[in-house]
């Protein structure tokens, strides 16, 4: 098959609607590119497959049984793809206007850059945070606002505007366009994340082997950040935990990943006690402060039972709190 442009990954997970909506938009974002659209399937069990194929014929499928993960979902598609830019694009991102044309253009006019992202915007248009530090104890200990806020030249924000394209350590990973070429010499994503910090993870690997990662501004992408993971939050926040350890145990060191762990299981252990003293206060009447009493128990539990692997997202295929929602699950760090 002769190479194209840019091949672009989608991974799915129940999330039909969204996954119909996104490969709608995509048709007119990619008008200027040849191009190739990939749809991975983690095992939904709402006919997400079925309607890719009945509306989008021309959508290459990938049928997975049961949830492989993303990173592994990802490495599938990577493993057929014959584009020269791979573009990794969540079911709830919508590029705007020629958002994808000014990333490949940029890539193309800078050969030291390993990938790309651009401006996430909320469906009102207010802006999202876009780039990712690499997780630190910092980051993962003290406030990340506060860090923007004190701090905005080490840790850049949606705060502060940016004219023009900035260097960054990595970008969340909604829409994040990557050159193949990089690919082929860092390797393709890690499988020991299941679904938090694959792409922060692959962004540390591509700067580690002297590429550069950009925040392109002008490039506009709605990202409706999965309002949510209703009925998984506490799951999916095991997980990310689960990968945050993970990401210092292979690229920080064993001390630092022990202060992690002692740190972050004190600090869910406050908020675990400042959330159930808040909750009895108002007599239990506040619908979202006892979930996230709930949720802060679930991770400090997880910690007390030594972070066991069998708790986080599910696994295998099967029945979710979200089926017949159309969410997708936040892929941004907590």
């Amino acid at each position: 098959m002769t190479g194209v442009d840019l091949s672009v990954i989608i991974v799915n997970w129940n999330t039909r609607d969204l996954l119909l909506r996104c490969l709608k938009d995509l048709g007119a974002a990619v008008t200027s590119l040849s191009h190739e659209i990939w749809c991975v399937d983690n095992g939904s069990q709402d006919g997400s497959v079925e309607a890719v194929q009945a509306h989008f014929p021309a959508v290459q499928v990938i049928a997975n049984r049961e949830n492989r993960g993303y990173a592994r979902a990802v490495n599938q598609a990577l493993a057929k793809v014959t584009g020269r830019y791979i573009l990794l694009l969540n079911t709830d991102a919508s590029p705007r206007g020629d958002a994808l044309r000014h990333l490949f253009i940029f890539l193309e006019g800078y050969p030291e850059a390993a990938a790309g992202g651009g401006q996430l915007l909320n469906a009102d248009g207010s802006r999202q945070n876009s780039i990712a530090n690499f997780p630190s104890l910092a980051t993962e200990l003290l406030n990340k606002s506060l860090l923007q806020i004190v701090f905005p030249q080490r840790f850049p924000g949606k705060r502060k505007d940016y004219p023009e394209p900035i260097e960054v350590e990595s970008l969340v990973g909604a829409c994040l366009m990557v050159r193949a070429e990089v690919i082929a010499r860092v390797g393709s994503l890690d499988v020991g994340f299941f679904f938090f910090l694959e792409e922060t993870e692959w962004c540390y690997r591509m700067r580690q082997a002297g590429y550069k990662i950009y925040y392109v501004p002008h490039a506009e992408i709605t990202h409706l950040q999965g309002a949510s993971a209703r009925g998984l939050e506490a799951e999916a926040k095991i997980e990310y935990h689960r990968a945050r350890v993970r990401f210092f145990q292979k690229h920080r060191g064993p001390l630092p990943t022990i202060v992690l762990v002692v740190g972050a299981f004190f600090r869910v252990g406050v908020d675990t006690l400042t959330l159930g003293i808040l909750s009895f206060v108002t007599g239990f009447r506040h619908r979202r402060l006892r979930q996230r009493a709930r949720v802060a128990l679930r991770v400090l539990a997880w910690y007390l039972g030594g972070c066991p692997s069998t708790d986080g997202l599910p696994r295998r295929g099967g029945s979710s709190p979200l089926l017949g929602e159309g969410k997708a699950l936040p892929r941004e760090p907590f």
